[in-house]
């Protein structure tokens, strides 16, 4: 019995038990997956993530998309000043909406505006996998995974269900803000997916 729960005495080593291999949990053409998640929502979060992605891609010349996975608060619309829908190609898949040289997928292009999302986790981890998988991303140098916040189910599907090369959490440098950004960082530990921090101060 020992030999049996060893694996589990590890906490930090959840993402081993995917069924998916290192190859089926790439999404084609992607070469590498960062997430902006934080502990706490209204910390600049979507800020960052599509800051980033519109430097990434302007500044260094790379290949950038954006996958807005905060469902029920999804920002990159109105931050990335689109306001369409996804068209569908021949396969099926969702063509992503490019705006400032970076491609962008959200929940928000997909409902209206006001709309409020009232869904169960079934439903949300149904269309993460939709948004990530069965989109037409092309030929990426780097996917930006705009997190929702917390460490709830979203959150740990995205981190076991993607080949993440690792995550930027961001916080305020308030007390409260950063008790929840490193139980983030925790998060991401387990999951064993490497991690950086991003102090973003609102003063």
């Amino acid at each position: 019995m020992k030999g049996f729960w060893r694996p589990f005495a590890r906490l930090g080593g959840a993402r081993s038990y995917s069924v998916l291999s290192n190859d089926q949990l790439r999404i084609n053409g992607v070469k590498d997956v960062i997430a902006v998640a934080s502990g706490k929502g209204g910390v600049g979060k979507s800020t960052t993530a599509v800051n980033l992605a519109v430097a990434l891609a302007n500044k260094c010349g790379l290949k950038v998309g954006v996958l807005d996975a905060d469902v029920y608060g999804p920002s990159v619309p109105t931050m990335m000043n689109i306001h369409q829908k996804p068209e569908v190609n021949n396969d099926m898949k969702m063509i992503p909406i490019e705006n400032y040289g970076v491609k962008c997928m959200s929940m928000g292009f997909l409902v209206d505006k006001d709309a409020p999302i009232v869904w169960r986790g079934p439903m949300v981890m149904s269309a993460l996998q939709k948004m990530s998988r069965e989109v037409a991303w092309g030929v990426l140098d780097i996917l930006v995974v705009d997190m929702p916040p917390g460490t709830g189910d979203a959150q740990l599907t995205m981190s076991q269900k993607l080949q993440l090369s690792g995550a930027l959490i961001v916080s305020t440098p308030q007390d409260v803000a950063l008790i929840d950004a490193r139980r983030g960082v925790r998060m991401f530990s387990k999951v064993q997916v490497p991690c950086m921090a991003a102090l973003k101060d609102i003063g």
